[in-house]
């Protein structure tokens, strides 16, 4: 830190008191610098509340009657480094407060896996009506799981189905274990380290759901700051970004029950997939919170259309 830099943080802890004027100076510090937000959290003025809330161990929720406390000279010290972090380094602020919420529920994260953010967590709330009886759900598979936050979401949602989460990353792996332990659910949830099925014991499932890496690797080199710390593996699917979206859908046809559904975010890469099968009827998804690319099959559509996907490979 420079001399300059150390006098103006000493001036900001001196004028600066409440938790109030903390999260509005974060604000106008986060719009100023151009950081971008696209971790699941929308707007600067929210991104400031978690990291100051975080800094002085208070819940995102606090009643609005504390927001006039006043911060002691340790605590605005922490908020001013945590802001520091965020506009220097870019890093996404679930890795600064190493936690992320998803389908309203609380996850450890940190630089071992993406930041969870998928607009999937809409369709498991709504327990994937109408496109399957949740009674009729006895099996829920989550590819390329990361932190488990899609795989623990079904869980919660089809608390008498199992549920399996399969991930090739070892630090992957670790986190997701973490997560499942922090919700108590190592007898519900089976954890598998495997490229995609391989590994995985054959099975049918009612619900095969998955965010796999789904970007090119140009529009990966391309990305803002934020996205290039988190890893690579999580974002990348080869030069066109289908290349495990075409593998999953090949294989898919092995592991779905008859009347199961198949459900794949591919997020920028949904033009390039209906262009390459422009023959398949794709049912593209919408969500009333926003995000896109994700579409379903059923698996009558999944074994009509095998010879054809496996052709791609």
């Amino acid at each position: 830190m420079t001399k300059e830099q150390a006098l103006i943080e000493a001036d900001i802890i001196t004028t600066l008191q409440t938790i109030r004027d903390y999260i509005r100076w974060g604000a106008s510090q986060l719009s100023e610098k151009d950081v971008f937000l696209g971790h699941g959290i929308a707007t600067p003025l929210h991104e400031s509340a978690a990291l100051v809330l975080h800094a002085i161990h208070q819940p995102y929720n606090l009643d609005e009657s504390y927001m006039g406390a006043v911060l002691t000279i340790e605590e605005r010290k922490q908020v001013v480094h945590l802001f520091t972090q965020r506009i220097t380094e870019r890093k996404p602020v679930a890795y600064l407060t190493n936690e992320a919420t998803f389908a309203g529920l609380s996850f450890y994260v940190d630089e071992r896996v993406l930041v969870p953010r998928s607009p999937i967590a809409e369709l498991i709330e709504q327990r994937f009506a109408p496109w399957i009886d949740e009674e009729q759900v006895f099996n829920v598979l989550d590819l390329c799981t990361g932190s488990a936050c899609i795989a623990i979401a079904c869980a919660y949602a089809f608390p008498e189905a199992q549920v399996d989460a399969v991930e090739l990353s070892d630090d992957a792996i670790e986190v997701a274990g973490i997560n499942i332990e922090k919700h108590d659910l190592t007898e519900e949830l089976g954890l598998y380290q495997s490229d995609l099925f391989n590994d995985l014991p054959k099975k049918q499932y009612d619900v095969i759901v998955t965010n796999p890496p789904y970007v090119a690797i140009q529009e990966w080199e391309e990305l803002p700051a934020e996205y290039h710390k988190e890893p690579e593996m999580g974002f990348t699917g080869g030069v066109s970004g289908l290349d495990l979206v075409i593998r999953i859908l090949a294989d898919a046809n092995e592991f779905l029950s008859d009347q199961g559904i198949l459900i794949i975010e591919v997020g920028s890469s949904a033009e390039t997939l209906q262009q390459l099968f422009a023959e398949i009827p794709f049912y593209w998804l919408e969500f009333e919170r926003g995000g896109d690319g994700v579409f379903l099959l059923t698996a009558e559509q999944v074994q009509q259309y095998h010879k054809l996907f496996l052709s791609k490979i």
